[in-house]
């Protein structure tokens, strides 16, 4: 639950409840085969999914990029360094008291974590990729089967 994080417009940190619960409902659909996303009477653009589909993967891919090099820096259970990383990029507050045994540079990564969590992962990788204007060009489509 601390990776949910908070709600929109709120100081807390992690993904949003409404990035999870458009996931959910885009999950939903597919199971489904519908064409558009329902909430509420609401049509949800496919804009809308993709981005709460971005910051889920790069908030999980950060998350655990981050723990293997925490486990690669520090002798602690992965369990502990698991719940500070989360717990770091909610911005939750909660501890196992493992910070105070985290060497200075692991000290500096929960740091960043703690900012990342807070900004939003998706406003981070934004910030460090070459914005492209769109082009007038589009390729034909091509159905390839998945799953």
């Amino acid at each position: 639950l601390m990776f949910i994080g908070a709600s929109p417009g709120s100081t807390g940190g992690g993904i949003k409840t409404t990035t999870f619960a458009i996931i959910i409902y885009y999950v939903r659909g597919i199971l489904k085969s519908k064409e558009h996303i329902e909430i509420f009477n609401r049509r949800i653009d496919w804009e809308t999914m993709n981005k709460a589909l971005a910051i889920i993967i790069i908030s999980l891919a950060y998350i655990m990029i981050l723990t293997i090099i925490l486990l690669t820096l520090e002798d602690l259970p992965i369990e502990r360094i698991l719940y500070e990383v989360i717990s770091a990029f909610a911005t939750v507050g909660l501890s196992l008291n493992v910070t105070s045994q985290l060497g200075t540079l692991s000290r500096l990564l929960i740091i960043f974590t703690m900012f990342v969590g807070r900004l939003g992962p998706m406003t981070i990788a934004l910030a460090f990729t070459e914005q492209k204007k769109k082009s007038s060009l589009k390729f034909p489509k091509e159905d390839i089967l998945v799953g």
